[in-house]
């Protein structure tokens, strides 16, 4: 079994178009000189008080923001993304979707509504 570090990191080389090119506008500082972390694992504690790993597609810790690349796989998904949007308001994180196509096509749309919420 690998670990959660490894499992990020495996995420991290098989990006989608979308996260690659929503990235390339978050890295470095480049929005806001806000740091974003790519595929970062968050943990939680279940009331059995078992770890449970979260893995935004990017997060900010500053802003408390974590934002998904939403492409055809959350189709099938929408119970889990439901509950797992949940636990991760219900630890103050605030949570933004974007479909792939919208980050693909309306870049400067999805960066404005980032800014927005970063403050």
């Amino acid at each position: 079994m690998i670990s959660i570090i490894e499992f990020c990191r495996e995420l991290r080389q098989r990006e989608t178009a979308a996260e690659k090119l929503l990235w390339q506008e978050l890295r470095n500082r480049k929005l806001v000189n806000k740091k974003f972390l790519r595929q970062h694992p968050l943990c939680v504690q279940s009331y059995f008080g078992k770890s449970l790993y979260y893995i935004p597609d990017f997060y900010c810790h500053e802003a408390r923001l974590v934002i998904e690349a939403d492409g055809p796989i959350h189709l099938y998904k929408k119970d889990y993304d439901k509950n797992r949007d949940r636990v991760l308001s219900d630890l103050g994180l605030k949570i933004l979707r974007f479909e792939n196509d919208e980050i693909i096509n309306n870049m400067n749309d999805v960066l404005n509504k980032i800014i927005l919420n970063l403050r």
